[in-house]
């Protein structure tokens, strides 16, 4: 059975992945700064981080975490109020 702090650590590599990802593809010119696929992987990678930060009390990197959380879904909001329908 996996135990808590193996599931933090494995979020935490996981998050690191996603935000690799994310940078790997808008500087590729794969997704779109502005996408929502982009957007999202931020989200989720800032989450998976994040939690992994709060949980080893590396308060600058977990509160930078929330701020890029923040950030991203600011950014999903606009793209969607901005969205002809």
């Amino acid at each position: 059975m996996i135990g808590t702090a193996m599931l933090i650590e494995i979020a935490g590599w996981l998050g690191a992945a996603l935000l690799l990802a994310a940078y790997a593809l808008v500087s590729y010119g794969v997704l779109g700064a502005r996408s929502g696929p982009y957007q999202i992987l931020n989200t989720l990678s800032g989450v998976l981080l994040g939690m992994n930060a709060g949980w080893h009390h590396a308060w600058p990197s977990a509160v930078v975490n929330i701020i890029w959380i923040v950030i991203a879904v600011g950014a999903l909001m606009i793209g969607r109020a901005t969205v002809p329908t």
